[in-house]
């Protein structure tokens, strides 16, 4: 044994994690090889944003993707798991902007374009080596070696090839079309980066005078300030109440254009008044309305959300300024009927919160419904799973009502469209490479200013990363992944777009299954944020516990797809968990003077050893079936189960009176089987906890093992150690002794005080001499009889404590438990005791007085304590009865 390290007495992860995960590195166990000839299990990380650091949600999904990962590397899988980050354009770009303006004073206008992405490369350099750091401290296995940027030169490659082959297919257009702006933001938002929410609002209703009539239409809008850009009123033609007015024109108020009144079944018959105002250049549907009818666009707002040229005397003035003024002079000028109350969804953008304007403007749109279709129809065919099922739901209800997708924002941080403008004839091309000069007239070219959205890279991920467009070893080998680990909340931002980007780009998935995990809250259920001041540091976490507790605390309960609450009370236990193992590892170890393990001859085992290696194997195949079927926390906890009730309570227990002996077959019997086990349950348990486990692994012989445990062989349940007729023998010997013991407890009597134990039971041959040790130092039996039934000369339920369980019942002789006469008088002492604060209680608790003056917590308080009381009196009486 002197070759292995020894344990300190103390668990101290920061003594030892750091070590580990360098030694991981140095030996090049993250890396895999691309000529393995084993079946791949391949994952790209969803790239973390260089905005910041991770917060919790990150170590959540990093966590349960390198469980997975751990668990198939040791089932003997060429594993790959690719980190990476994501430049996340226009979070990022608010970030850097929102420096560079408090620290400075500046803005990206006053730096320029070039000196600005300066700024921003910066930034990325300083949060990718943060979130790599904290990556390696939580101990994702990943390959180093093949760490991608979105933005880096071979993504940016892929993304520029992507761009001009949908471009050429007719996929991607430039058109002007209603988008989502944000007017903090200034850029245009994708439908996926709107977020709603309900606020409160009105709906007002105002006249529309008819041309040449003395009467009007009534229409109500929840945006007043839009109709400065009203080119018609809609009416339904089936609308009995409406059609009459079909043809006719009407007065635009304050604004004193003429707009037409059209039929369109858009509008809903019953609904509001049954006139619809139509501002295509500011709504989707009034859009859509304007292009049935070939309606002028009239925009009204410039790009920060103050009214333009369009709102006449209003311009300049704010959108909400301009609405409350102008409700004012409708009202002023008679055209406002009524103001009605309304709570309505309104979009926001999704990263700033600003709520966005619809409005026309000049995109590029990427044409969806072709490239959704097969997309939809691999997740509907089960090429694709999604894991909970009912996610697929979220997913089809996204791709089957899909608009086209916007992809062109206007920042600085990000893809460059690689459009180019001849300055001369105007003639555009689009190009895979970079061009001076017009192809059509030799003149100078400039390139389209804007950005592409963020997600069109990330949506490029699980292939870009492997080498696209080039057919690379690494794309032969590990593509399609095997799984995608991530959050319901980007289900329609990027799981869908690498779903129709891999099968338009790869011509195949880009993963077998989505596997779909919750976000991680307080311990109240709300979510952490910012605002709420409950967001957690993950490092902070780490330095106090350590990686593997923080590890167990997100993993411990984990269902797939639900929220899971995050508290100090899980990482106490999870600290309390390790401590344990530490404790029964370092106990074993002493205790240890093989040097190899090899589990003996069958007819060597006691009923002990056959217990516990049957409940081993059930713990082994209950692990990995969980795990294959992504039950991250059935299968954490079957392992902390068998650790802690299985394993340190008993078996360690069990084995202590052959290993005080010394030189004997018993005693190598069972260190073979502990260490066996204890060898076998770290290796179950490495993915969850890699720390703990390697570095106690190392301390235990490992002879004709892996020199790591990360490299080591998963467990694999083996019928050749399961013992049924053994093991169920041997439970009911465990179920009698915590029944003895449990009682034992409720009676107060201390461990020291002996008591013959008397089992009546129709199996003798599980309570056979052997086990009576057990008894002895287990439960403090004095000595042990069996029988199928004992007399009432000898023992019965007058005089003794029964105890029943599903095999026996078992008696403990009153008199040997205790002294009749002192616990009696204890008792009535007690008894006397308690009804005397029981009467206290009721006496202030029936005083109106008190009742109604005294706080509603410090009455509750004194209820609580008399229902405590009173619960503790009906105890008493009945141990007291059982005394007669």
């Amino acid at each position: 044994m002197d070759q292995y390290n020894e344990l300190p007495k103390t668990y101290a992860p920061s003594e030892f994690e750091d070590r580990i995960y360098q030694n991981w590195c140095d030996k090049g166990y993250f890396t895999p090889d691309v000529k393995n000839d084993a079946e791949h299990f391949s994952v790209v990380i969803p790239p973390p944003n260089v905005t910041g650091q991770l917060h919790m949600g990150h170590a959540l999904d990093e966590t349960l993707q390198d469980i997975l990962v751990r668990y198939k590397r040791m089932q003997g899988f060429n594993t790959l798991w690719i980190p990476g980050t994501d430049h996340a354009g226009i979070a990022t770009q608010i970030k850097v902007e929102e420096r560079l303006r408090v620290e400075e004073g500046l803005s990206r206008y006053d730096l320029g374009r070039e000196k600005f992405l300066e700024r921003v490369w910066a930034w990325k350099d300083k949060y990718e080596a943060r979130i790599t750091g904290q990556l390696k401290k939580l101990g994702a296995s990943c390959d180093w070696t093949r760490q991608r940027f979105t933005f880096d030169e071979g993504c940016s490659r892929a993304v520029r090839d992507v761009f001009v082959n949908l471009y050429e297919k007719g996929l991607i257009y430039r058109g002007y079309r209603i988008i989502n702006w944000c007017p903090r933001c200034l850029t245009a938002l994708s439908d996926a980066e709107v977020e709603y929410k309900d606020q409160p609002g009105h709906f007002w209703h105002i006249k529309y005078p008819i041309k040449g009539e003395d009467g009007y239409v009534e229409v109500a809008t929840t945006r007043p300030e839009t109709m400065f850009g009203d080119t018609a009123v809609a009416v339904n033609p089936e609308d009995e109440d409406m059609k009459h007015l079909i043809g006719k024109t009407l007065i635009l108020p304050v604004v004193g254009r003429e707009i037409p009144v059209i039929a369109d079944d858009y509008v809903e018959i019953g609904f509001g008044t049954g006139c619809v105002k139509i501002t295509p250049a500011h709504d989707p549907n009034d859009f859509l309305v304007g292009q049935r009818h070939n309606l002028e666009q009239i925009k009204v707002m410039n790009d920060d959300a103050t009214m333009n040229a369009g709102a006449g005397k209003y311009e300049g003035m704010d959108r909400y300024e301009c609405r409350k003024a102008l409700v004012a002079q409708l009202e002023e000028e008679g055209y406002l009927v009524k103001t009605v109350p309304h709570d309505h969804n309104v979009g926001v953008c999704y990263r700033c919160g600003t709520t966005v304007e619809p409005m026309t403007s000049d995109q590029w749109f990427v044409k969806m419904k072709p490239l959704a279709k097969p997309a939809i129809e691999a997740v509907e065919q089960g090429d694709i799973r999604f894991v909970p099922e009912r996610f697929s739901k979220n997913y089809f209800n996204w791709m089957n009502n899909i608009l086209d997708w916007c992809i062109s924002r206007q920042l600085w941080w990000g893809h460059r469209i690689p459009a180019f403008y001849c300055d001369d004839c105007g003639e555009m091309t689009v190009s895979r490479e970079d061009i001076t000069t017009c192809p059509k007239c030799g003149a100078a070219v400039h390139q389209d200013e804007d950005v592409l959205d963020t997600w069109f890279s990330s949506a490029l991920w699980p292939f870009s990363t492997m080498g696209w467009p080039e057919m690379t070893e690494d794309l032969k080998k590990y593509y399609p992944t095997s799984v995608l680990v991530t959050g319901y909340d980007i289900i329609t931002f990027w799981v869908s777009r690498m779903i129709f980007s891999g099968l338009e780009h790869m011509g195949e998935k880009p993963f077998d299954t989505v596997f779909i995990h919750g976000l991680v809250r307080d311990a109240q259920g709300r979510k952490m944020s910012k605002s709420l001041g409950n967001g957690i540091d993950p490092l902070e976490i780490i330095d106090k516990y350590g990686a593997d507790a923080l590890r167990f605390a997100l993993s411990t309960g984990n269902s797939p797809g639900n929220d899971m609450r995050f508290s100090d009370e899980k990482m106490e236990a999870a600290r309390n968990f390790a401590n344990k193992l530490w404790n029964a590892s370092r106990f074993v170890r002493m205790n240890l003077t093989i040097d190899k393990v090899e589990l003996p001859d069958v007819s060597l085992l006691t009923a002990e050893d056959k217990w516990i290696l049957t409940e081993y194997n059930k713990t082994v195949a209950t692990v990995t079936g969980a795990l294959d079927h992504y039950e991250i926390g059935v299968a954490l906890s079957a392992i902390y189960d068998f650790i802690w009730d299985i394993f340190c309570d008993w078996y360690i227990e069990l084995t202590k009176s052959r290993l005080a002996e010394k030189d004997t077959e018993g005693n190598r019997v069972a260190q073979n089987v502990l260490c066996y086990v204890l060898t076998g349950t770290l290796k179950l348990l490495h993915p969850f906890m890699p720390f703990i486990t390697e570095e106690i692994y190392g301390a235990l012989p490992h002879q004709g093992d892996a020199e790591s445990i990360m490299i080591s062989a998963y467990p694999k349940a083996n019928d050749a150690l399961n013992f049924p007729a053994e093991s169920l023998q041997l439970s009911r010997v465990i179920a009698a002794i915590k029944a003895i013991r449990n009682r034992r407890n409720e009676m107060n009597v201390v461990p020291s005080r002996k008591a013959k134990v008397y089992i009546a039971t129709a199996y003798p041959e599980s309570f056979g001499e052997g086990t009576y040790p057990f008894f002895a130092r287990l439960a403090s039996a004095a000595d042990v009889a069996v029988a199928a039934s004992f007399g009432d000369d000898t023992v019965s339920a007058d005089n003794a404590v029964q105890i029943i369980t599903d095999s026996a019942t078992i008696y403990l002789p009153l008199a040997d438990l205790v002294d009749t006469e002192k616990e009696r008088a204890r008792l009535e002492g007690e008894a006397k005791k308690l009804e005397g604060e029981i009467a206290r209680l009721v006496g202030k608790l029936s005083n109106e007085g008190f009742v109604a003056k005294a706080p509603a917590a410090v009455v509750d308080a004194e209820r609580a304590k008399l229902a405590k009381y009173q619960e503790n009196l009906e105890g008493v009486k009945n141990a007291l009865e059982k005394l007669k």
